[in-house]
């Protein structure tokens, strides 16, 4: 606690878990949005260096959970499925991270962010854009925006869940393909930032405490998720991705 303390005072420590406890409950209901969450809310009062070390333990963990919630036969059946978006999305995202020097970041997320929240607008107003079949060429593409997009900003979460919207994937098997995605990203997360010191031994603590709040929010979203229908499962997916939208929209032109 005493390392804790030495990053923030008591109170922000205290805002800190509530921040978090909202993160797990909407990653619990709907299956992603918790670093945006964490990283949005925190870093309002920390460095941001700070609040993008406490999100990763946390990340870590809630996807390792999400992936393996119906056991680990489900977990290899979806990344059989979507091994298509695994491979192009991963290539892309590994290639692009090398040009981060070269691709104006802003220009990425205004781009991503005005695609997800025209698709989610028009949605959410009776415009339906739905593939009756999964294509592999639309996921390639698909997985290629997110994999580039994701290697420049960090951000791949959004067009992944407008792609599994768009597919009407049950709400079960959506949640769990997210955590197969997220938490791939999120190991590959936690070795980067140990390497590059934004993980060491006076932020690792806070990492650790905020996996509490998480963990409870996760697991009360979970029990109101196990009882939304599917419809009002997709129609509260596409007003938090409108919201994380809007949000890129917003560091695009504000930073």
């Amino acid at each position: 606690m005493d390392m804790i303390f030495s990053l923030m005072s008591p109170s922000q420590m205290i805002i800190a878990f509530a921040i978090a406890l909202v993160a797990g409950l909407i990653k619990g209901m709907v299956g992603f949005a918790l670093p945006l969450i964490l990283i949005s809310g925190i870093s309002t009062f920390l460095p941001p260096e700070v609040a993008l070390a406490g999100l990763i333990l946390p990340t870590v963990a809630t996807n390792v959970i999400q992936a393996l919630r119906q056991g680990p036969a489900a977990a290899l059946g979806s990344i059989r499925r979507f091994r298509v978006f695994l491979i192009v999305g991963g290539l892309f995202l590994m290639a692009s991270a090398q040009m981060v020097s070269i691709i104006p970041v802003q220009v990425m997320l205004l781009v991503l962010g005005a695609l997800i929240t025209v698709f989610c607008l028009m949605q959410l107003v009776g415009v339906k854009f739905h593939m009756s079949e999964p294509s592999t060429r639309v996921e390639a593409l698909v997985a290629a925006l997110a994999g580039a997009v994701g290697g420049v900003s960090g951000v791949w979460g959004p067009p992944t869940v407008a792609y599994l919207t768009a597919i009407g994937t049950p709400k079960l098997e959506q949640v769990r393909v997210q955590g197969v995605i997220y938490g791939l990203g999120a190991v590959a997360l936690l070795a980067a930032h140990l390497g590059s010191g934004v993980l060491n031994r006076a932020t690792l603590p806070f990492s650790v405490a905020l996996l509490v709040p998480v963990l409870l929010g996760m697991w009360l979203g979970g029990r109101v998720h196990d009882r939304i229908e599917q419809e009002t499962f997709r129609k509260l997916t596409l007003a938090i991705l409108l919201l994380a939208g809007l949000n890129l929209i917003r560091r695009a032109l504000m930073g």
